[in-house]
């Protein structure tokens, strides 16, 4: 039987998660290395780039340096990405909705 107060919990518990997770990804940085770290970019848990270290010996060389930089910057990206599905995944889990995923 549907019960509209067990629902309102849910949601408001799933309210309160969010804006746990939000927080708590402030903290995060996410950082990934290309060329055995000749470039080097950092993300924050809200998957905005704070930083980028490039070495000295890449300023001559344009080219090698666009194509490390993409490297290291789709490296950190995914590294956010993926643990903003586990935080998801792990709030779906919370509330007992896991199940879904298959469907």
């Amino acid at each position: 039987m549907f019960n509209s107060q067990d629902l309102l919990k849910t949601l408001e518990n799933l309210q309160e998660q969010f804006s746990n997770a939000q927080e708590e990804n402030k903290n995060l940085t996410f950082t990934a290395k290309s060329g055995g770290g000749l470039v080097s970019v950092s993300v924050n848990g809200n998957g905005e780039i704070i930083d980028i270290t490039i070495d000295d010996s890449l300023l001559e060389d344009k080219e090698s340096m666009q194509i490390l930089l993409i490297s290291a910057i789709n490296d950190a990206l995914k590294s956010f990405e993926q643990n903003r599905k586990s935080m998801a995944l792990d709030m779906m889990n919370n509330i007992g909705l896991g199940g879904l995923k298959g469907m």
